[in-house]
């Protein structure tokens, strides 16, 4: 009885979080955005991607979320990497207060953090556009790294490092040779983690665009679209298209690590 209550009670969890998304999939090939099922199967929705007069818009709006997204990541992914061994090896109480520094932003409103950007670069006369939005996402997902970086480097051995040192090795070939390969899957994680926040983030993105540069992103996009004459359909096909290519990558790293282990354990 309690393992069925257990299964139910997952079930039911699921359900909340994945029955939206189905729903937007399932209803991404009927051509509607009304939820109904009037105009029958196709595949409408995902041709008007290409084929509607909002297509060059959605692309230029798609480009611009992944090149912000990539840039933004892999800087934030070097900058939470260094600062992550830097922080591991502080006095306690120094590393204690750093880490509390750094989930700031974590735990801040995210509209605080946007307008605390806007104010910050009309300060200090930034120009507007790809710029003001990279340092953003940077400044925005550092943090994130950090987080998926430490717990790892908690779990390290010390003499490792510094038996490389002993043996020889300078920091900063002990770094390259020791610390990082022991560490990329950490990195890893961090970096995707800070890519999906990039992709998925709008309101920092709304706020500091610039109205006059004419940059997009998605979420920009879809809130300006929406606001004004509601989803169109083929707004369901390109949210189904990034659920199941998120879903792809995740399925990808999570099997390519349980492999890795069973090939250790053998």
């Amino acid at each position: 009885m309690k393992k069925f209550f257990q299964n139910s009670y997952l079930g039911i969890i699921l359900c909340f979080l994945y029955a939206p998304i189905m729903l937007v999939i399932l209803f991404s090939f009927f051509n509607t955005a009304d939820f109904s099922f009037a105009n029958g199967f196709s595949f409408e929705s995902y041709s008007q991607i290409f084929t509607s007069e909002k297509s060059e818009a959605l692309l230029d709006a798609l480009k611009n979320t992944l090149l912000i997204a990539a840039i933004s990541s892999v800087i934030a992914t070097v900058l939470g990497t260094v600062a992550s061994i830097g922080m591991h090896y502080l006095p306690r109480r120094a590393k204690r207060l750093v880490e509390g520094v750094n989930q700031l932003p974590v735990i801040n409103s995210e509209v605080v953090m946007a307008v605390s950007f806007m104010v910050f670069f009309v300060t200090f006369a930034f120009p507007e556009g790809y710029l003001r939005l990279i340092i953003a996402h940077v400044a925005f997902c550092t943090p994130y790294v950090v987080l998926a970086v430490m717990p790892k480097l908690a779990q390290m051995d010390s003499n490792i490092y510094e038996a490389a040192l002993d043996l020889g090795a300078s920091p900063a070939k002990a770094m390259v040779k020791v610390l990082l390969p022991y560490l990329a899957p950490a990195i890893l994680s961090g970096f995707i983690m800070a890519f999906t926040i990039s992709l998925d983030d709008f309101i920092i993105t709304q706020i500091n665009k610039g109205a006059s540069t004419g940059i997009d992103t998605l979420s920009t996009l879809i809130y300006s679209d929406a606001r004004v004459q509601g989803l169109e359909p083929f707004w369901f096909a390109v949210f189904s298209i990034i659920f199941v290519v998120v879903l792809a990558v995740l399925l990808f790293v999570n099997l390519k690590k349980s492999t890795k282990k069973e090939e250790k354990n053998i």
